[in-house]
């Protein structure tokens, strides 16, 4: 109900002003001024008037036809406009609505009716004043200014709404892109592990295997199929590294780091201006490569952030070891958020290296100053 009055309001307007004029009408014949020929221009004043309740299928034709309708009547009888008052107040709504038109040639066109409408209206009204040809058009071209001034600022509004919209649809897929280059590269680097670890496999069944006596032709046998299954597998991950590698990745083919570079990182990032300090909470234990990789690729990404995108002079790096989990954290006392500007998007990548391992991470902003990052990876078993 509140949706149809918030909709019709204006309809409900026009047809209660068209009514009072035609009883204003039609009530004042005692008046010497009052119009004649009642029953031509009443009709007429009310066909005239309704034209504007079609104004949303006819924006241009709708109020043009109003105004043209009430100079017409002004060649019947010049009276019948400048009698009733609720015919000028319905003459400004239209003089509103011609300049609220969103194509600005119709509304500048529709400033040509106005004035002129109004200029026919005043010119037919027995004993009009001389300056009433000049105030009155005057008048309904204010309200024409108004109506084109709110569609002006209606128009930017739209326009600023679309570029907001366009910036959040290259936002999203800037975002999209970043979660898929980082997916890539951490394929990448998780290939390498597992290849690795592969090699490491087929070497140590090709050793047992050599190590066997000729009674047990029957196990070397098996371990000669599952060495070949090894190697097999090592060429096919070879074709599909080469495949998903590019031209950026030459510096990612030296042996990956580990937790264990951390203080070599920390003394590479400090030679760059962050003073990085970190902490060993717990007792070290061996971690699987792949988390030991991701661990400290987490670490770098906080620090690289500290050091562009929060302006920080010194950071704290935290791991902490803790039964079927590594926990870490990295806290600076910078300005705050170090999510940057949606290009590099150094938190997503992070976020996909957590997910993962089922992991858990958060990033926010301290309220004593500085940035606090923190993640957890969790473990099988003992962490191994």
């Amino acid at each position: 109900m509140k949706h149809v009055v918030r909709r019709r309001w204006f309809d409900v307007a026009v047809v209660v002003l068209a009514v009072a004029a035609m009883v204003e009408v039609a009530a004042g014949q005692e008046s010497p001024t009052a119009p004649t020929s009642l029953w031509v221009t009443l009709p007429a004043l009310a066909l005239t008037a309704s034209a504007l309740i079609v104004r949303r299928r006819f924006p241009f034709g709708a109020p043009t036809v109003y105004w043209v309708g009430v100079a017409v009547l002004s060649f019947v009888d010049g009276r019948l406009i400048p009698f009733a008052d609720s015919v000028f107040i319905l003459g400004m709504a239209a003089s509103f609505l011609l300049g609220h038109l969103r194509e600005e040639v119709q509304a500048r066109a529709g400033l040509a009716v106005v004035i002129g409408g109004a200029a026919v209206v005043i010119a037919k009204s027995p004993n009009h004043a001389n300056a009433e040809l000049v105030f009155i058009p005057v008048l309904f071209g204010i309200c024409w200014l108004a109506g084109f001034a709110v569609r002006d600022r209606a128009v930017r509004a739209e326009a600023a709404e679309v570029r907001a919209d366009q910036a959040e649809r290259e936002r999203d897929a800037a975002a999209r892109i970043a979660v898929a280059e980082e997916r890539a590269r951490i394929a990448r680097e998780l290939h390498d592990v597992v290849a690795h670890a592969v090699s490491v496999m087929v070497l140590q069944v090709g050793a047992v295997r050599h190590r066997l006596p000729d009674a047990r032709a029957e196990d070397r046998e098996a371990l000669i199929g599952v060495e070949q299954a090894g190697r097999n597998a090592l060429v096919e991950m070879r074709r599909l590294l080469a495949a998903m590698r590019t031209e950026s990745d030459g510096a990612e083919r030296s042996p990956f780091p580990g937790l264990a570079g951390l203080e070599a990182l920390a003394s590479e990032v400090g030679r760059a201006g962050l003073h990085v300090v970190v902490h060993v909470d717990g007792e070290p234990f061996p971690l699987p490569g792949a988390v030991d990789l991701s661990a400290y690729r987490i670490v770098q990404e906080g620090l690289t952030n500290a050091l562009k995108h929060a302006v920080a002079s010194a950071a704290h790096v935290t791991v902490r070891y803790r039964p079927g989990e590594l926990m870490l954290e990295v806290r600076d006392d910078g300005m705050g958020s170090t999510s940057n500007d949606g290009l590099g998007h150094g938190l997503v990548g992070i976020r996909e290296r957590v997910k993962i391992y089922g992991g858990d991470m958060t990033a926010r902003s301290r309220p004593e100053g500085g940035f606090v990052l923190s993640t957890r990876l969790p473990l099988g078993g003992n962490g191994q």
